[in-house]
């Protein structure tokens, strides 16, 4: 059973199409086969990127927030032979 498909377009530059198709050859795949594979990462990686945005606003909307001059002595004192703990 085949899932259905469409076709999509898109221009690329010749470098990254060269590159795609060096690719295809050397794993001996289709072009089409690399499209999929990249579009499918780079949908993956947008998907967890809102993810942890909505995430993130949720706790400041909960007030889950850590001041910033509390993590800007903590990053300060990284170079200090004493470091802060991390700021919870």
């Amino acid at each position: 059973m085949t899932s259905a498909t469409k076709v999509l377009t898109a221009h690329v530059p010749l470098a990254l199409a060269d590159k795609v198709d060096q690719m295809a050859s050397r794993l001996e795949r289709s072009r089409g086969w690399i499209m999929k594979q990249a579009l499918s990462a780079w949908v993956a990686l947008e998907e967890e990127r809102d993810r942890l945005t909505q995430e993130a606003l949720a706790d400041v909307d909960a007030d889950r927030v850590i001041d910033h001059q509390a993590v800007q002595a903590w990053a300060d004192s990284l170079d200090s032979d004493q470091p802060l703990p991390v700021p919870r």
